[in-house]
């Protein structure tokens, strides 16, 4: 076993200067994705199964196992300095029914939410008196904010923890040692490693609730993320379509504004349900589904360049098995859209029964078989938890 699994991790290793990422890897095989490349490896909040994620080490340990694009999500400082994060709450917390108050443990202390906390900050008690409940996207929230705290509060005192602290314990044992970095911080690991390893590594942000946000900006008078955004990608990239750039949102307006303001490319991401939030604010009742439709699809082609995807869009499942392909790729690829599909996750808990193995919930199930499907679907460029793994089943499919 620890000989297979060194043979292993040797070959992932090497796999960057073997294949040659992006650029070769996948050449003279038959790829159904709509340039005839192979899909495109994103390493989703960085190589988030093992490491807490959103951190530099995270994104370093991506790139180490061969992801073609780094995905730092977007959330803004109190001084208006974009910092990595999956949501402005550095830590939340959880409230009583009626969301207007915060729940409490029997000595008083506030009650962790604990798949939805990722730094330390909950902990810090100088910090006590900034926990607060917010509406985000027009529901309480209890939590810290990362609009409530400045650059130099967030390096100086905030350490990143695991997330998904129950289900990823061996995560855990990171927890505290990493800072929270900046998208300038971000980048500047990005093209570092490109030049070090020969080969480019791109960048793949996304605003996070930019409706919200630009309340606040709003609120300020202080320039808005997407403004900040642009500018800085701009500097580091240039305005141009064939940058290693992507950027995502959820929301809809905020990606046609920057349509008017860049020429990097633009995904809109469609989730399983729902509708953006900035929808709700106008009264459109247009959901994701209908997003996905064909109508949909041709309203998309008008700001976007491509589309992220939620899995059960692609290619939906029971809970026990994959069923058929839906039609998304196929009418998406005939309007020039690439479908980026989210997430890919390695635990049992995440992949349907039937490449699920033993009966924990954070054991690895067969995710290579999950994957294979979609990427025989057509699937244009995958976002994955665990990179090293997403990587072995493209280079298995390469040969």
């Amino acid at each position: 076993m620890k000989r297979e699994l060194l043979r292993r991790r040797t070959f992932l290793a090497a796999a960057p200067t073997l294949l040659g990422f992006g650029s070769v890897c996948g050449q003279g095989v038959g790829w159904k994705t709509l340039d005839g490349r192979a899909p495109l490896l994103i390493a989703h909040r960085g190589a988030s199964g093992y490491r807490p994620e959103h951190t530099l080490e995270a994104y370093a340990l991506g790139i180490e196992q061969g992801a073609d694009f780094i995905e730092p999500d977007l959330v803004l400082s109190k001084d208006g300095v974009l910092h990595a994060r999956h949501e402005p709450m550095l830590a939340r917390v959880q409230l009583e029914s009626d969301g207007r108050a915060i729940k409490r443990t029997a000595d008083g202390r506030p009650e962790l939410h604990r798949s939805d906390t990722s730094t330390n900050v909950w902990q810090l008690e100088k910090y006590t008196d900034r926990l607060t409940i917010k509406q985000l996207d027009g529901k309480p929230v209890g939590g810290w904010f990362t609009e409530d705290f400045t650059a130099a509060e967030l390096r100086a005192d905030v350490r990143a923890q695991e997330r998904l602290r129950d289900l990823r314990q061996g995560n855990n044992v990171y927890n505290n040692l990493y800072f929270i970095p900046t998208l300038a911080e971000v980048i500047e690991l990005a093209q570092r490693r490109s030049k070090e390893l020969g080969r480019t590594i791109g960048i793949y942000p996304e605003t996070k609730h930019p409706s919200y946000f630009k309340s606040i900006t709003d609120a300020k008078g202080s320039q808005r993320m997407e403004d900040l955004l642009v500018a800085q990608l701009h500097a580091a990239y240039g305005n141009n379509r064939d940058a290693p750039v992507f950027i995502q949102s959820f929301e809809v307006n905020n990606l046609q504004y920057m349509r008017s303001k860049t020429k990097l490319r633009l995904i809109q991401l469609l989730s399983a349900n729902g509708q953006p939030y900035d929808f709700q604010l106008a009264g459109d009742k247009r959901g994701y589904q209908e997003l996905a439709s064909s109508q949909g699809l041709d309203f998309l082609k008008g700001y976007v360049d491509g589309i992220g995807a939620h899995t059960q869009l692609i290619l939906p499942t029971d809970g026990r098995r994959l069923l058929t392909p839906t039609a998304l790729i196929q009418n998406a690829h005939a309007r020039g859209l690439p479908v980026h599909g989210w997430t890919f996750r390695a635990e049992n808990q995440f992949l349907p029964t039937e490449v699920a193995r033993g009966t924990s919930s954070s054991a690895h199930g067969d995710m290579a078989a999950q994957l294979r499907v979609f990427i025989e679907a057509g699937m244009d460029g995958l976002f994955a938890d665990h990179p090293d793994l997403g990587r072995e089943i493209l280079s298995l499919m390469t040969k």
